[in-house]
């Protein structure tokens, strides 16, 4: 609602004295709030009569407060025409015993139509079936009526539909209800059933009118008008008024509805006591719908922790992990094992990189992620991986976890916000491979090249060469000694000539070196194992919280707020 609506009628209804139109207002914008909070997550079909109220309580509150609209509701035969005219003091209605009259509601405006008329185009009265009494003019006692505006609704009893249909819309819209029955259909279960039982928190805006009670003696006057009222206490309306009335000069007249109708004029409250209690209904009907505070974190962790599993076996955290450990042995043995035969281990391809993880940083030119350049304002996209795709089984499994997660989360709430809950939980399912792809992409394996590496293979290529200088030693000198030449005289170690050690001591301390190392890195590419395992994980996690558990943490915001405004919606409750 705008400042601006607010205003105009917080303005127009200062003047009321017995109803606090500040907190109609609050609860009126309490209604939209709670209708704003459950958009999307409740039954269409289950919210349709409170923005109906919503938007009624709008236009009649922007409308003339000094006009009091009456409708006058009956069945066929029930006079309420006669008494529309015996009140106008003018033949305005066609008055019939037959069915059907008319299928339009007659007005008649006691007093100015300015104000009126626009009330009236909201009602829906046309033109042509709009009277008015200048009672001021008129110098009678009509003057006591000034601001009523008086409606003669059709018959809803009509063998028309239509005439039904336009009697349930004005019934709507009016500010107070004059409901006309006469002696020998007063206990008429279509009247009861249809219409006075649906109005039992409108009590204070309906009045029962016992028409042609002139026919009646006294005596059978007070016990139909006894019975009357017991039949309206069965119908939860005890405090309506019971008026007897006749159109006709006779007892008892038209006194005492008359009276009824300038009390109520006089007052001008009869439109806040009909909104108010079209909200206090309307709150009934709602309050099902909400019910005890609920935490947010009443996801269930092991249902979180569920989905999650479920998430990292479609993402192929187990394959990641799987070759990531023999990645780490790959590289590893490729670095410390003996440089001769490194050639031959880069001929195996990298368990990591023909999934199209852990690829190396590039240039700025050719770079995968290499942030923000002035070149290119935008981080560039992560590779899409060649982790396998996910099966029907792994599918079906996240259905399951995503399932599991809602209905944990929906244990406390009132039945009719699980199906919303369910729906936000699955809402972001089709971004999830994608998502969890990216994850996987943008996870910092953390392989790198360990300082042990460096210092194992530059350990290796010294007895490497240590080997390969004694190997040339004792070939330069067999080959003197072939060609008949003075014989290199070899400095000893012990009893073993220095090119012998050298060679066999290089050979030895070289397979020696590589023999450590393999436990060693069996055991660092178990902890990178474990250690990417980890991170995944967390990622994975977080992309569960942000695509499932988030959107299920916003539906439990939104009942919270619904819940809020639902307490203030009937807070005043009358």
């Amino acid at each position: 609602m705008s400042g601006g609506l607010v205003s105009r009628m917080r303005d127009a209804l200062a003047p009321s004295r017995t109803l606090d139109a500040d907190s109609l207002l609050r609860r009126v914008e309490s209604l939209r709030r709670f209708l704003r909070a459950v958009d999307g997550l409740l039954p269409p079909e289950r919210l349709t009569g409170a923005h109906t109220v919503v938007e009624r309580a709008d236009a009649r509150l922007a409308l003339s407060r000094e006009h009091t609209v009456v409708a006058l509701a009956g069945s066929t035969g029930s006079g309420k025409s006669s008494l529309f005219n015996a009140l106008a003091g003018l033949p305005l209605s066609q008055v019939g015993m037959r069915r059907p009259t008319t299928g339009a509601a007659h007005a008649c405006v006691w007093g100015s139509l300015e104000g009126a008329n626009a009330l009236l185009d909201w009602v829906g009265v046309l033109p042509r079936h709009r009277f008015v009494r200048e009672s001021a003019l008129d110098g009678d006692d009509q003057s006591a009526l000034r601001g009523l505006v008086l409606l003669d609704l059709p018959d809803f009893d009509s063998v028309q539909r239509a005439h039904a249909t336009e009697v349930d819309r004005l019934l709507g819209l009016v500010d107070l209800i004059v409901w006309v029955v006469d002696p020998q259909k007063y206990a008429d279960r279509t009247v009861h059933e249809a219409y006075l039982q649906k109005l039992r928190t409108h009590a204070g805006v309906t009045v029962v009118v016992l028409n042609q009670a002139d026919r009646l003696t006294p005596e059978d006057q007070q016990a139909v008008v006894t019975d009357l009222r017991r039949l309206l206490v069965e119908d939860g309306l005890p405090e309506a008024p019971v008026l007897a009335t006749s159109a006709l000069p006779h007892p008892p007249g038209l006194g005492p509805l008359r009276g009824q109708l300038e009390q109520a004029v006089t007052k001008r409250e009869a439109a806040l006591l009909r909104l108010s209690a079209d909200v206090d209904a309307t709150a009934d009907r709602l309050g099902e719908l909400v019910g005890p505070a609920v935490a947010e974190d009443v996801v269930d962790r092991a249902a979180v922790a569920a989905l999650a599993d479920a998430f990292a076996v479609m993402a192929g955290v187990p394959a990641v992990v799987e070759a990531t450990e023999r990645a780490y042995r790959h590289r590893a043995i490729g670095m410390t094992g003996w440089p001769l035969v490194r050639g031959l281990r880069r001929l195996r391809p990298d368990p990591l990189r023909r999934l199209h993880l852990d690829l190396p940083s590039a240039g700025p030119s050719d770079g995968l992620l290499d942030g923000l350049t002035e070149e290119d304002p935008a981080p560039r996209p992560l590779p899409a991986t060649s982790v396998p795709d996910p099966d029907a089984a792994q599918r079906a499994a996240v259905k399951l976890a995503v399932r599991q997660v809602a209905d944990r989360a929906a244990v406390a709430l009132p039945e009719p916000w699980r199906p919303g809950l369910l729906d936000a939980a699955r809402s972001h399912l089709d971004d999830v491979p994608d998502a969890l792809d990216s994850a996987v992409a943008g996870t910092d394996l953390g392989i790198g090249t360990p300082i042990w590496w460096r210092v194992a293979g530059f350990t290796q290529w010294l007895v490497t060469l240590a080997a390969a200088i004694g190997l040339g030693w004792l070939i330069t000198g067999y080959a003197i000694r072939a060609l008949g030449l003075p014989a290199l005289d070899y400095p000893d170690v012990g009893a073993t000539p220095l090119p012998t050690v050298l060679f066999l001591g290089g050979l030895l301390a070289g397979a020696l070196l590589a023999l450590i190392a393999r436990p060693v890195i069996a055991f660092a590419a178990r902890r990178a194992r474990r250690r990417v395992d980890r991170k995944l994980r967390t990622e994975v996690t977080a992309v569960a919280r942000r695509t499932v558990v988030s959107p299920v943490r916003e539906v439990l915001q939104s009942y919270a707020r619904a819940r809020e405004a639902m307490a203030f919606a009937r807070s005043d409750h009358a």
